[in-house]
């Protein structure tokens, strides 16, 4: 792993809270391994205003990780190795970083997920109210079923009565659209989580238009009103990705996700490459395609590993050459290492 974007738990847990009081729309993108995380982290342009525009966060999305593995999103995969991914990817980033936890499975099983999650300073979790076990949203031949929304609340509850600190977040995710039971059953359902003390909410749909979703946002913000508080909501636009992130921000979303393109860019390219190859019956064609070796040496770390090598005698004669006369001896304080 990259040892430069490593950053403590409970530093980078509190990133996403502390983003979304900083009333500005966050952005995430969607990471399925070490690799792509690095990308995501490290991707950014120049703005007019001459800062950095870039993600602000990592989507860990349960399609794109049980593809890279081969397998179909359908709960499929242990919480171990989940675990494992999850962990490989938090280890190279310093950005927060959000889980898809599909349905939550067993309240008991989301009870020790959560656990794990915050320990390993993950930011939030985000749960779909269908019955386990779920298939993919965006499959239109696919059959959802929801879950009563009050079992659904209990779990909820139970994954936020193991919580440690106030920084780790639970999102309920609605699929009353995904099912066609309209924006009043949504809105329904969200009344009740947030009676539920869901610390926020994710609209999903799977229609090209932004029509559903728009109307939402919109009863949203009465609903909220009525009940005298608001908890942050996120939109993702997979579907319906004619809109800009801006505009999405404007009309109530807290977050944005983009949440499986990284993954399906990374198929597209590898298929090209082999047919490539197979093609030209040698890979030199291919090499336009390819990042060069180089650029990944520096990406993963492998460049500063070599730079920082020296033999035992070379590390001797540092030291020894040393001008001690000149050290501080000073007692050493405790520092401490902000995140940006």
């Amino acid at each position: 792993m990259s040892l430069k974007h490593r950053v403590l738990p409970d530093v980078r847990r509190a990133c996403l809270r502390a983003l979304l009081q900083s009333s500005r729309g966050v952005r995430i993108i969607e990471a399925h391994n070490g690799l792509s995380a690095l990308v995501a982290s490290t991707s950014y342009l120049p703005s007019e205003n001459g800062n950095r525009l870039e993600f602000d966060g990592l989507w860990i999305s349960s399609l794109t990780s049980s593809a890279s593995k081969g397998l179909p999103d359908i709960e499929l995969g242990s919480l171990e190795r989940r675990l494992e991914t999850i962990e490989e990817i938090v280890h190279v980033t310093h950005k927060p970083v959000i889980v898809d936890g599909d349905t939550g499975g067993e309240a008991v099983n989301f009870e020790y997920f959560c656990s794990k999650l915050e320990q390993i300073g993950v930011s939030a979790v985000v749960i779909e109210d269908k019955q386990y076990p779920k298939r993919n949203s965006l499959c239109w031949k696919a059959s959802h079923t929801l879950e009563d929304p009050k079992v659904f609340a209990a779990k909820i509850q139970r994954g936020r009565s193991v919580l440690l600190s106030n920084d780790f977040m639970i999102f309920a995710r609605l699929e009353s659209l995904i099912v066609n039971q309209g924006v009043e059953d949504a809105l329904a359902r969200a009344r009740i989580y947030l009676l539920a003390g869901v610390d926020g909410i994710m609209i999903h749909s799977k229609e090209r238009t932004i029509d559903q979703v728009h109307a939402f946002l919109n009863g949203y913000k009465y609903l909220c009103a009525e009940l005298g508080f608001r908890k942050p909501i996120i939109c993702v636009p997979t579907t319906y990705n004619v809109v800009t992130d801006e505009d999405l921000f404007r009309w109530g979303a807290d977050i944005v996700i983009h949440a499986n393109h990284l993954l399906r860019a990374a198929h597209h390219a590898m298929q090209q490459v082999c047919e490539t190859i197979l093609k030209n019956n040698r890979s030199l064609e291919a090499d336009e395609l390819c990042t060069p070796v180089s650029h990944l040496f520096e990406l993963v770390g492998f460049a500063d590993v070599v730079a920082r090598d020296q033999s035992p005698a070379e590390i001797l004669s540092d030291v020894f050459n040393a001008d001690l006369t000149t050290a501080d001896c000073t007692p050493c304080q405790p520092s401490v290492k902000a995140a940006v």
